[in-house]
C-alpha cells in the first residue's frame, strides 16, 4: 500500500506535487502546533507595516482542520490542478505556474477590495484563499473540458462546465459560505476569458508568461498539442476524466 501512495505522489507534474506537498504540510503543522494559523493567515495591515509579506503566499497552503472537508479538498486538488497540468499545460510548466500566480493574485486584490466593502460584502470574513485557488482551477478545467460527463452522488448527470455551479449548490445546502466557491469562479472565468476568449476577438493576448518565470522551467517543451476547439475557439476535451462522485 505504501509503494502504491509512493508511486502515485512520485507520478504527480511538478507543480501539482509541491502544491500538494506545501499544502499537507501547512495544515498538518498546524494542526499539530508546529506553527500557529495565525501566522499563515492573509493580514493586510502586518503585511504593510510590520512587512510580514509571507502571508501573500501561506494563506494559499493552510486548508484547516485534518477532517474530512480537508481530505475533499485535497482530492480536487490532486486530482484538477494534476489535470490542467497535464493537459491543457502539457509541456507548458512555466506557463501553469504563471496561472497559479495569476489566479493567487487576482484572488488577493479581490480580498483587498473586499476589505473596503466589510459592510456588503463579507469578503474580508475570508482569511485563506486556498480553497478559492483550488476552486479557480476546477472552473479553468471545466471551461475546457465542456463535453466530459459527470455526475452528482449518482443522481444526475452533467457536463463540466456545470461542475462550478454543482458545487457552489452544494456549498449553499451544507450552510458553507459561497464566497469561497464565488471568488474563485471570478477569477477563474477572469483568466479564461483573458487567455482563451479574449485573444480569438480581438487577435492579441494580453496575458503573457514573464521570460523570468520561463527561465524556472528550461525544461518546458515549446511544442503545445494539438487539441479540438469549442464554440470560443479555446481548447476543448483534453482531459480523460472519470465520473465524479462526490460520496
Amino acid at each position: 500500500m505504501a509503494q502504491i501512495v509512493e508511486d502515485w505522489y512520485r507520478q504527480m507534474p511538478i507543480i501539482t506535487r509541491s502544491y500538494l506537498t506545501l499544502s499537507v504540510l501547512t495544515t498538518a503543522g498546524c494542526a499539530l502546533e508546529v506553527i500557529s494559523p495565525y501566522s499563515v493567515y492573509l493580514n493586510p495591515n502586518l503585511v504593510v507595516k510590520d512587512w510580514q509579506v509571507w502571508r501573500l503566499v501561506t494563506n494559499f497552503f493552510y486548508f484547516g482542520k485534518l477532517d474530512l472537508d480537508f481530505l475533499f479538498h485535497m482530492f480536487f486538488l490532486a486530482r484538477y490542478c494534476k489535470l490542467l497540468e497535464e493537459t491543457s499545460f502539457r509541456g507548458r510548466t512555466a506557463d501553469f505556474f504563471f496561472m497559479l500566480l495569476f489566479g493567487g493574485s487576482l484572488l488577493t486584490c479581490m480580498f483587498l477590495g473586499g476589505a473596503f466593502l466589510t459592510f456588503f460584502l463579507p469578503i474580508a470574513e475570508i482569511y485563506f484563499l486556498s480553497n478559492s485557488l483550488t476552486f479557480m482551477m476546477v472552473y479553468v478545467w471545466s471551461k475546457r473540458n465542456p463535453n466530459v460527463q459527470m455526475s452528482f452522488l449518482g443522481l444526475f448527470s452533467f457536463t463540466a462546465p456545470y461542475l462550478p455551479w454543482v458545487l457552489l449548490l452544494f456549498s449553499l445546502m451544507v450552510a458553507s459560505s459561497p464566497w469561497v466557491d464565488i471568488l474563485g469562479m471570478a477569477a477563474g472565468h477572469a483568466y479564461y476569458f483573458l487567455e482563451d476568449v479574449y485573444p480569438v476577438m480581438t487577435g492579441r493576448r494580453i496575458l503573457k508568461t514573464p521570460g523570468i518565470i520561463k527561465a524556472l522551467f528550461p525544461e518546458d517543451n515549446v511544442v503545445v498539442p494539438t487539441r479540438p476547439a469549442n464554440g470560443w475557439g479555446a481548447p476543448g476535451v483534453v482531459a480523460e476524466a472519470q465520473p465524479l462522485h462526490r460520496d
